[in-house]
Formats: structure tokens, C-alpha cells, sequence
């Protein structure tokens, strides 16, 4: 439990019981049933909100369909516990209750009056933030598992299936993403972002925007061909191909929806610009930025001075006392997350282990969601782990090394996997 809830509870239950140590000779003749009654009922009324709350965690219901429940269930217990209070017996004389009603006020109020002028409010509501915005990974894996357990219960959603397959992708495991967005396409409407976020799936899976991806892809341009994710995407497939003419296209098509002097039309110029250059053979080919086959729209149209800035570069290599638990098939990969706060990747790039030792860049082009870009972060940490069974998630038997925390735009990174995830 979080150091300030756990505090708050011990404090209340301390209170609680110098209170009732006080109180309880002066309401003796209230009904020793009544008061088990009412905290049965409590107890219930709890037990169902927090099944609400894991509910709205997973997706099952909406916040609005949780709150209506919740006031449904607030209104019936208050109504139970009335009727259960004009069944007990009469209370206790007056002055009795004067008294204990004083007691109640006065124990609480003083303590709560001592902690705030002698205490360290602000210290324990920093610890409370901190240990808060922690899930371990167990808890997500539990989250995503009762999910696709009510997919599988109710198949006929479409809108499940696909926040099955964005959570999946948001976590790596881009085969089971890839299935879920086919199930949740096979179920719904034809839906551009749909195609567009199954085109972007596959490609992270293959590494690669051609084949499927780029069907999908074209499959989105049909639905909305100003679509901005598909036109990156389609900009993106264009360059893996050396099609720069087909690049500048939809490139330009893309800067049309932004205002001219926005950062995005600007950074999109820049790409204009190198694409036209390596089509003449003037320049370098494009950066990774535009090239990067998982990269969002957000990622690829973002600022690209501060995504540049933020870029983390170093080299990954093996301790050869584990040289003999890589297999041939085994993947790699190599990603940024924040050093406090979710354990969600900043941006995450995959490969194959035989690769190592291999120089890595992290950049905003290898985002995961536009939310949670490398250059909004303070401080990160950098891991290279080797999947064994080519999931994002950790499992035993991976390997993995980690890097200290640093601030994005550090360079020459030493990263040495030499340790086995238990």
C-alpha cells in the first residue's frame, strides 16, 4: 500500500478506537446488531464500487456508467442503513449524545490540528504522488488479461477489440495487437484511424512498411485520404521504398491541414526539403525521423529541433558470460522509459539479438504514443533486453541491462546486458 494512505488509515484507526473507547459507555444501548448490519452493508457497498473502478480500468465501462452506478449504490445504501436506525432501539439520553458528539469532534480535529503544525504533510503527499503514478508490471499484465478475457466473453465489439489491440501495441506485443485490430475490423464499420493503427502494428511487427502494412495503409487513404496518420505513414512507406517523389506528395498533402507557420508545417518542410535533395542525389537520405516505420503522426510532424535535442544515442553490447543463452532467434530491444512514473517506453526500437554489440539512436520518430514522447521527459532510463519470446513484456529467462539515469539527449550510452531476468 502507498506510504500515505497506509498512514491516513493507520492514523484513522487509531483515532477511531480512542474515540469508541470514549464514546462507547455513553451509546451502550445502541444495538450491537444494527452496528454489524451497517458495516456488512458498508463493506458491500465498497466491494462493488471498487468492481466498478476495475471495471472503468480495463475498458469494460465508461467513467459516466461507473459514476450513475455509483450514486445508484450510495442511494440504496443510505436508504438501508435509515431503515436499519429506525428499527434499533431509542438512543441514548441527550445529554449522552452532547457528549459523545463532542468526543467525535474535538479527538480527530486535535489530531489532525497537531500532524499539520508539528508533522510533514508535504513530504508524505510527495511520497503519495511518487508511489501513485507506479503500475507494476504485474498489474498491467492483469489489467490486459481481464480485458481480452471479456473480449473473448463478448466478441461482438468492435470498439473492445480495438482498445485491446492499442493496448497491446502500447505494451510491444504487436502479434497479438496485430489479431485484435483484424477482429475488431472484421466486427465494425470501415474506419480509417482503424486501418491506419493496424497498418501502424504490423509494420512495427515486421519491422518494415511494405507488403500488409502498406495495403492497410492504402486501405485508410481509400476511407479518408486526408487522413494524417495514413499520410505519414504512407509519406514513411515512400522513403523505406526510395520513392521520394511519392514521399513529397504526401508530404505535402499532410502540411495542408497545419497552419503555415505552425511548428508542424515546418518541420514537415525540412522532410520536403531532404526528401528533395536525396531524390536529386544533393544530399543524405532522410532522416530516421520521417523513416521510422512505427512513428506516429505526432512523432514524425512534431518539433523537430527539440525531438533532435532529445535524441539518445550509445552502443549495446553482450557480456560473453552470456554469449551461449542468445538463440538465433531471439529478438532485441532496445528503449527509453522515464525514470519516475510509468513504466511505458518513451521510444523503443527493435531488432535482432545477432545484431549485437549494435550503436542505438532513441528519438521522438520511435514513440509509441504521442503522449509520451522522449523529449517531454526529465530523466530516463535506458534498457536492452533480449526476448526469448519476442514479446515487449519481460519474462524470465530474457536478458537484460539498464542504464543509470540520465536526461534525454545523452550521447555514448554503455548499455552491457549481463543479467537474466528472474
Amino acid at each position: 500500500m502507498p506510504p500515505a494512505p497506509l498512514f491516513w488509515l493507520v492514523a484513522l484507526v487509531l483515532a477511531t478506537a480512542s474515540v469508541a473507547a470514549l464514546v462507547w459507555p455513553l451509546l451502550r444501548s445502541r444495538a450491537r446488531e444494527a452496528i454489524g448490519e451497517d458495516a456488512a452493508a458498508t463493506d458491500v457497498y465498497r466491494d462493488q464500487k471498487r468492481q466498478l473502478d476495475e471495471e472503468v480500468a480495463v475498458g469494460a465501462i465508461t467513467h459516466a456508467e461507473r459514476d450513475a452506478q455509483v450514486d445508484e449504490l450510495a442511494t440504496r445504501l443510505s436508504r438501508e442503513l435509515d431503515e436499519r436506525v429506525a428499527t434499533t432501539r431509542e438512543p441514548a439520553a441527550r445529554s449522552s449524545y452532547v457528549a459523545a458528539v463532542i468526543l467525535v469532534g474535538v479527538i480527530p480535529i486535535a489530531a489532525l490540528a497537531l500532524y499539520a503544525t508539528f508533522g510533514s504533510p508535504a513530504a508524505l503527499r510527495a511520497q503519495s504522488a511518487t508511489a501513485e503514478s507506479k503500475m507494476s508490471a504485474e498489474q498491467i499484465d492483469e489489467l490486459v488479461a481481464k480485458l481480452a478475457g471479456r473480449m473473448k466473453e463478448h466478441p461482438e465489439d468492435p470498439k473492445g477489440w480495438q482498445l485491446l489491440a492499442r493496448t497491446y501495441a502500447a505494451l510491444g506485443r504487436f502479434d497479438e495487437s496485430v489479431a485484435a485490430y483484424k477482429e475488431a475490423a472484421a466486427r465494425g464499420a470501415p474506419d480509417a484511424s482503424l486501418y491506419a493503427d493496424w497498418a501502424d502494428a504490423v509494420a512495427m511487427r515486421n519491422q518494415s512498411l511494405g507488403g500488409e502494412s502498406s495495403q492497410l495503409i492504402a486501405q485508410a487513404l481509400a476511407l479518408d485520404p486526408n487522413h494524417p496518420k495514413a499520410l505519414a505513414l504512407a509519406a514513411t512507406a515512400a522513403l523505406e521504398r526510395k520513392d521520394y517523389a511519392g514521399a513529397i506528395t504526401d508530404w505535402r498533402r499532410l502540411k495542408a491541414q497545419f497552419p503555415p507557420q505552425s511548428d508542424e508545417a515546418k518541420s514537415i518542410d525540412a522532410m520536403i526539403a531532404e526528401a528533395d535533395a536525396a531524390q536529386r542525389g544533393e544530399g543524405k537520405p532522410p532522416r530516421e525521423a520521417a523513416a521510422a516505420p512505427g512513428a506516429s503522426p505526432s512523432a514524425t510532424t512534431g518539433n523537430a529541433s527539440a525531438a533532435a535535442a532529445a535524441a539518445i544515442t550509445g552502443r549495446v553490447s553482450l557480456d560473453p558470460k552470456l554469449r551461449d543463452r542468445v538463440a538465433p532467434g531471439d529478438v532485441l530491444f532496445i528503449y527509453a522509459r522515464a525514470a519516475n512514473g510509468p513504466r511505458m517506453p518513451l521510444a523503443v526500437l527493435r531488432s535482432s539479438a545477432g545484431d549485437l554489440p549494435r550503436d542505438f539512436r532513441l528519438d521522438d520518430s520511435l514513440a509509441m504514443t504521442p503522449a509520451a514522447r522522449l523529449s517531454n521527459a526529465s530523466e530516463v532510463i535506458v534498457e536492452a533486453r533480449i526476448s526469448k519470446s519476442g514479446s515487449a513484456t519481460p519474462a524470465p529467462g530474457d536478458l537484460r541491462g539498464t542504464s543509470a539515469p540520465l536526461a534525454p539527449g545523452a550521447h555514448d550510452v554503455v548499455i552491457v546486458i549481463n543479467d537474466v531476468v528472474r
